[in-house]
Formats: structure tokens, C-alpha cells, sequence
């Protein structure tokens, strides 16, 4: 009896165990069922979805660029990508071969992108209308389409650099990589079920459309921008220099109105210019400034109650600093002799301003290159800007001293100068400088916008207002005087800054610069306008980048509608719009130069080297200020012949000026088109005879 009881014992014993593990493991079956059906739902759907449908991605449009007007400037156009599904293509061979031509590519390259495990392949991205109709026309299996943007910009080479370019799906270059997260938009698909070969089953094809990037309104300005442009691109006929560039802004609060360089790119067809043309010059490189830089150490001086205008000195052409000796502009003419310290900013002499730097000092100077920005980036929306470079306390003696408080020895970029300069337009504030003002999206609502930023205050009110009135007497009796608009009160400065290399400074190339506001009293707009190298005329600020300043400014006035701020009897206008032309001949071009520099007079130069053997006007004559004076060189007369002459370089000339020069050395003009002159036959230095005809090519500095 025993036996028995322990083995009904044992049994159920081993019946609740099987009972219990029964009930766990249905427990753990409904509990991994309840898992699967309510938590792993919906990532079970997408896998299944994933599995029967395959999708063509759509790519989304990106957000359009706009001036401050609401003008277009860069936009985005819907084209047709080809699209190849590689499980509905039977004969990879036969599609190839169909569309090589078609698509102009290779049958391998074709070959080798059909026959790939994907479910869809790119096989050639916006295209033209024509060839997607041609691809249709074939009917071939496992070819389909998808819509794609692209990027186009209506005014081709205008706003290239700032603006930038899209690349194959995202900006990368300008604003179009700057603004990339804000301007990208969210891809869609085309979503189509298959069977289990990867095979489209027909039925209804299901579109999720992408999601468009936002719009960005820039603080530039179409017609300034033009107006800028159009005059660099004569500058780059005129004196064929390396490069050209110029920055407008509203000084009272950071906008940026115009930034341009040539030479430049249409960023439509980016791939066929060299790169170094994709950059914005005036944001990203760096120049030894020259006696721009000057306005600096003037109201750093006046700051520490170091500047006397009417105290005196003597200008000797040069200066002996720790065994070097340093000369002015002047150098040859034997310097600027005595003057005040008003007038060494009008006429921009070096020694004045070497003065200036010893008695601020190194620790005092550079404390004042620092707050107004110089070695640091100024934060402008724009990728890849330059911080320029100061010296080291470490680094900087008297020699270094020296030339630093007249713009050598140190860089900086043309942004830096232009916000530095802005401060003394709006009481002695440094701004922040800005492209964008508002970024918007597709429903219409404001989701940034840029206000003006100061970052600090750098001078007085007063010393602002006292810098600014010297710099008008630039305009009015010194160096500048070629940059003075009728009607306005222009304050300004030149700039004249030696090229520097690995080596040390390159011979006969320059940076000439110009920079100034206007109306004076209340101004509006700052221009910065500089020539990089060039190769043809003279090499003076006041003579190359002073009468672009010039042309610009007086157009900008008129578009913004700035009224004249004061308008003289014509009695007065005509007395003052009167000078002599002074007897240049004998003199060299330098000498020429040092001459004409106050006297708003303009020159043209006929010939290459040598000294000046004929002038137009006559010396004596009295001509309107900011007139051109043209010079001959005696190179163009040292042909074998008494009867030859050579050849004058005609580029950038308009019809009348070509035609008195070739006038007065005995040729012909033969005339083709209008504008300004790009082509010319002989080519120049030609040696020809007196009487010859010279067939001279016309057209628009912008064709």
C-alpha cells in the first residue's frame, strides 16, 4: 500500500508540474502575441510595407533666394531624373544598347547600373525635356521617372559668389552651402506595390510629395548690385588688373547692399570656370590695407588727445625708422614739405602718420586694430571669411610700428575695413555686417529675422564726427577729389598698398583702394571699391579706384533717391568745376602722377613706358574738374621709321576716346558695334605707318 501511495504521489506531482509549465509557457505565448499585435504593430507594418512596395525617392525643391525687394535670384525648376528598376528589366543587354545613345552614356555604364540588387537605380538626373520624351517614345520595361529640382539663377553671372551653386543635391559654395539646413527641404517618394520577385504589380501608384526648404530675403539690392558690377566689369577691361571687388552697406546697421569681385562665374554652369572665381573676394581674402587703414590710427590718436589738426609738420619725403628708411608717396618731389596735420590726412602722407604711431605707441595702436575688428572674423553670414592677420606684441618693433600705422606690414579683409569705416558714419559703433534679413517658409511665416547688431563701441560720437569731417576734406582738396559727386558731401579715403609675396613685395603691383560715405551729413550708403594688380594705367588709388568709386556711388544716390544736399548757384558750379591743365611733358608717369593727385584731374595713358612726349588738353587749357588727361608715352613712336608708330592698347576705350587717340598719333579708326572697345586689329604694339587703318571691335562691358 505504501508503494502505491508514493507513486499516485508521484504522478501528481508530475502532472502539476506539467500543468504549471503549461500555464507559463501559454502565458508567455499571449504575452508575446499581445506584444507583437499591439507594441511591435506598427514596425511590423513598415517591414511588411517595405517588402511589397518599393519607392522612387523625390527629391524636394529647395527654398528660393530673393533681394531685399522680393526680386528672384536663385529658384528651383521641377525636370525629369531616369530612373531604372533593375527586377523589371529582362534584357540588361538590349536596355543598354537602346539607351546609350539616347542618354549619351555608355552601354557598360549602363549595363553596370541595371543589373544591380536595388530596387531602383539613378541612371541619368535632370534632363532635358527632349530626351525624357525620347526615353518614353522607347517603351522600355523597368524605365520609369521621378521629378527632381533644379537650381537656376535668372541673372546668371550677377550674385554668383555671393550666391554660390548647388551641386549634385546640396549647395557648395556661397550662400547655397552657408544657408543649406534652412534652404534643403524633406524628400518624398513614389511608392508602387510588387510580388515577390521585386516585380511592379499593376495597380495605383501612391506619390508622397517632398516637403519644400524655406526662402531666404537677402539685405542686397538688384539695381546697387548691378551698378557695382558694371562698373568692376569695365575696371577689368580698363586696367586688365588680377581681380576687382567692391562692398556696399548701410553703415547704421550692418546690411549688406552689393558685394561683388570679378573675375566671376554663372554659377548655371559653375563646372566650367575655375574654382578660384567661386570665392566672394571682399569676405574671404585678405590685402594689406594701405593708407585706408590710416583712419584708424587718426582716431585712435584723437581718442587719446594725441591729434592736433592745426599743429605742424615737415613732410621730407621720407623717414629713417631703426636703420630702414620709409618713404612717402611724395618720395620723388621731395615730400609734402611743411603742412598740418589736416592736411597729411588730405593728402595722405606716411610720415605724418609714422608720428602718430610712435607717440600712441604699439600696446595703444593695436589695442585699437583689436576693438575695431581687425584679426577677428566679423561674424558676416558667409562660409570660409578671412580674419586677416595682425603682428604679435611679440613681434612688433619700431619698424613694424612704423608701417602698421599707415597700413603695411598687416592684413586685412575688405569686410573688416568697410565695418571698421562704418563706424565712423554712425557716431563710432561696430557692427555686425549681415546678407539675410529674413528666412520665410512655404506657409508664408517669418521663422528668423535679422536685426542690427552692435558688438561694441570703438570711438566717441565726437571723434566719429571729427574723423568724418577729415574725411571730407579728402574729398574737397586732397587725394580724393576725383571721387567727389556735385551736389553731395562725400567723405572719403585712398588707398594705396603694395603687393606682398613669400618674398617680400612684389614691384609695380598694387592694391588701390577707395573708401567712403555719403551724404556725409546723414549717411546711407559706405562703399569700399578696390583693383588688384592691374596691369594698364597708373597706379594711384586716387587715379583708378577713386573715379569707381565715383561711378557707383553717384548712380547709387540716384536710384535710392537721396536728394542733393545742397545745390549752388550755377555761377559757382562753374568756377568751381574749372581747372588748369598743368605742362606734363618730359616727366615720368610717377611724376606726372604726383602732380595731377589734388587736382581732380583724370589720366589716361597711351603707350606703355617711357616718358610723356604729347598731352590732350593742351597744358594751360582749363577743363572741368574730374576730366580725363590723356598722355603719350614716347614708346609709341620708337618704330625703325620715322613714319611708324605703334599700336596703342585700346581696351576699355569708348568709341570717342579710341578714336582722338588714334587721331592724334596718325591712324584710322575702322568701327564695329558700340559700347566700350574689347577687340582691335592690328593687335597692340603693332608697329604700323602713319595713315593706317585700325578696325576697332565695340560691344557692352557686360556681353
Amino acid at each position: 500500500m505504501t508503494r502505491g501511495k508514493k507513486t499516485v504521489q508521484q504522478i501528481r506531482r508530475r502532472l502539476l508540474t506539467v500543468f504549471v509549465f503549461t500555464v507559463l509557457l501559454m502565458a508567455a505565448l499571449i504575452f508575446r502575441l499581445g506584444w507583437i499585435q499591439f507594441v511591435m504593430a506598427e514596425e511590423l507594418q513598415l517591414k511588411a510595407w517595405e517588402q511589397w512596395n518599393r519607392s522612387i525617392p523625390a527629391r524636394s525643391s529647395r527654398g528660393d533666394i530673393f533681394d531685399v525687394n522680393g526680386n528672384l535670384l536663385a529658384g528651383s525648376a521641377s525636370v525629369e531624373t531616369v530612373v531604372a528598376l533593375p527586377p523589371q528589366i529582362n534584357d540588361p543587354l538590349f536596355t543598354a544598347r537602346t539607351l546609350a545613345p539616347v542618354l549619351d552614356m555608355t552601354e557598360e555604364r549602363i549595363v553596370e547600373l541595371i543589373t544591380q540588387e536595388r530596387a531602383a537605380v539613378y541612371l541619368k538626373r535632370r534632363v532635358d525635356e527632349d530626351v525624357s520624351r525620347e526615353v518614353r517614345l522607347l517603351g522600355l520595361p523597368g524605365i520609369s521617372f521621378t521629378l527632381e529640382p533644379k537650381r537656376y539663377y535668372p541673372n546668371a553671372n550677377l550674385f554668383s559668389q555671393l550666391l554660390g551653386f548647388v551641386g549634385t543635391d546640396q549647395g557648395w559654395a556661397g550662400l547655397e552651402i552657408f544657408y543649406e539646413e534652412e534652404l534643403e527641404g524633406q524628400d518624398g517618394s513614389l511608392v508602387f506595390p510588387t510580388d515577390n520577385k521585386g516585380r511592379e504589380i499593376p495597380g495605383v501608384r501612391r506619390f508622397v510629395p517632398p516637403k519644400e526648404g524655406k526662402d531666404l530675403y537677402l539685405t542686397v539690392d538688384e539695381t546697387i548690385q548691378f551698378i557695382v558690377e558694371r562698373e568692376l566689369s569695365r575696371a577689368m577691361v580698363e586696367y586688365k588688373p588680377k581681380r576687382a571687388m567692391a562692398l556696399a552697406v548701410n553703415p547704421q546697421t550692418g546690411e549688406v547692399l552689393a558685394a561683388a569681385s570679378k573675375p566671376d562665374f554663372d554659377p548655371n554652369r559653375y563646372n566650367e570656370y575655375d574654382n578660384e572665381y567661386w570665392r566672394l573676394f571682399p569676405v574671404t581674402d585678405t590685402f594689406e590695407p594701405g593708407s585706408t587703414l590710416k583712419l584708424i590710427t587718426l582716431s585712435a590718436a584723437l581718442e587719446e588727445n594725441l591729434f592736433q589738426e592745426k599743429a605742424h609738420l615737415e613732410c621730407k619725403g621720407s623717414v629713417q625708422v631703426a636703420g630702414r628708411t620709409i618713404r612717402c608717396w611724395t618720395y620723388d618731389r621731395g615730400g609734402h614739405g611743411q603742412i598740418t596735420y589736416a592736411e597729411s590726412v588730405y593728402h595722405s602722407c606716411n610720415p605724418a602718420f609714422i608720428y602718430l604711431g610712435e607717440d600712441l605707441g604699439a600696446e595703444t595702436l593695436f589695442k585699437y586694430f583689436r576693438a575695431f575688428g581687425l584679426g577677428y572674423a566679423t561674424g558676416v553670414d558667409y562660409p570660409g571669411e578671412g580674419r586677416g592677420q595682425l603682428f604679435r606684441p611679440d613681434q612688433i618693433g619700431p619698424l613694424e610700428l612704423a608701417t602698421s600705422s599707415f597700413g603695411q606690414g598687416i592684413s586685412v579683409t575688405p569686410m573688416q575695413q568697410v565695418m571698421a569705416v562704418s563706424a565712423f558714419a554712425n557716431g563710432g559703433y561696430l557692427l555686425r555686417p549681415y546678407f539675410v534679413k529674413e528666412i520665410i517658409d512655404r506657409d508664408g511665416s517669418t521663422v528668423y529675422r535679422q536685426e542690427p547688431r552692435v558688438i561694441r563701441q570703438v570711438v566717441s560720437e565726437e571723434t566719429a564726427k571729427t574723423v568724418a569731417r577729415l574725411m571730407e576734406g579728402v574729398i574737397v582738396e586732397g587725394s580724393g577729389v576725383n571721387a567727389g559727386i556735385e551736389g553731395y558731401r562725400v567723405a572719403g579715403k585712398t588707398g594705396t598698398a603694395q603687393k606682398v609675396s613669400q618674398g617680400g613685395y612684389v614691384p609695380g603691383e598694387y592694391v588701390l583702394s577707395f573708401i567712403g560715405f555719403a551724404p556725409a551729413e546723414d549717411p546711407q550708403v559706405l562703399l569700399y571699391v578696390a583693383v588688384d594688380g592691374a596691369q594698364r594705367g597708373p597706379q594711384w588709388g586716387s587715379q583708378v579706384s577713386a573715379p569707381l568709386f565715383h561711378a557707383m556711388m553717384k548712380d547709387i544716390l540716384s536710384y535710392l533717391e537721396i536728394p542733393p544736399d545742397h545745390l549752388p548757384e550755377e555761377e559757382d558750379v562753374e568756377a568751381a568745376r574749372m581747372v588748369d591743365v598743368p605742362d606734363l611733358s618730359g616727366l615720368s608717369i610717377d611724376e606726372a602722377g604726383a602732380l595731377l593727385d589734388n587736382k581732380g584731374l583724370l589720366v589716361r595713358l597711351v603707350g606703355e613706358v617711357g616718358l610723356i612726349v604729347a598731352q590732350q588738353p593742351q597744358a594751360g587749357s582749363q577743363v572741368p574738374v574730374q576730366s580725363r588727361i590723356i598722355l603719350y608715352l614716347d614708346d609709341l613712336f620708337a618704330g625703325e621709321e620715322l613714319e611708324a608708330v605703334k599700336v596703342p592698347d585700346l581696351q576699355g576705350l569708348t568709341i570717342k576716346e579710341a578714336g582722338e587717340i588714334l587721331t592724334h598719333i596718325g591712324l584710322k579708326m575702322e568701327k564695329e558695334g558700340s559700347g566700350i572697345v574689347f577687340e582691335q586689329e592690328p593687335a597692340p604694339g603693332t608697329h604700323v605707318n602713319r595713315g593706317s587703318s585700325i578696325t576697332v571691335h565695340f560691344s557692352s562691358p557686360l556681353n
